[in-house]
């Protein structure tokens, strides 16, 4: 519950440009656009994680939840066009992560971000937590596999060389 109310924040911060002048500063996340369709983009999110082998474990529909939990909280001021999320993990990487840091059980699973804003429906945003780079040599050499992780599944969904 604590990690969704965290992802919701951060994305309704995104989205309402406020991120930036946030302490943590744009260094806890990587962020690409593309114009297209959101559908078109979540689709090729999703081939990018199963072309790895992966399995999605839950796709979230963040804007949905927000738009209807909104009208209950008593505003209805629109944030995103569409959002959502895919959670993820990966056997080899999240092993490799956790063995030289069972601390780094924290950074799994994976989760990347999409949407689009509310006034702006043609530019798909896509994102993940940067993992934090900590502990020991191997940790940080983990952690940054999980990155490359990241990266590599966002980039081939949004086609970026």
């Amino acid at each position: 519950m604590i990690r969704t109310i965290s992802i919701i924040l951060s994305l309704t911060l995104v989205g309402s440009g406020l991120m930036p002048s946030l302490a943590a500063g744009p260094d806890h996340l990587k962020l690409y656009s593309k114009t297209g369709t959101y559908e078109d983009v979540k689709t090729d999110i999703e081939i990018a994680i199963t072309n790895r082998g992966l399995v999605i474990d839950h796709t979230a529909h963040i804007g949905a939840m927000l738009d209807r939990t909104g009208k209950d909280l008593g505003t209805t001021k629109p944030i995103y066009g569409n959002a959502g999320s895919m959670q993820f993990c990966s056997a080899v990487v999240s092993r490799h992560t956790m063995e030289a840091d069972p601390t780094n059980i924290v950074f799994c699973p994976y989760i990347i971000v999409y949407y689009t804003l509310h006034n702006d429906p043609k530019t798909v945003y896509v994102g993940y937590r940067r993992p934090i780079s900590a502990g020991s040599a191997a940790s940080k050499k983990s952690l940054e596999d999980v990155e490359k992780l990241l990266d590599g599944i966002v980039k081939e969904a949004l086609n970026i060389k």
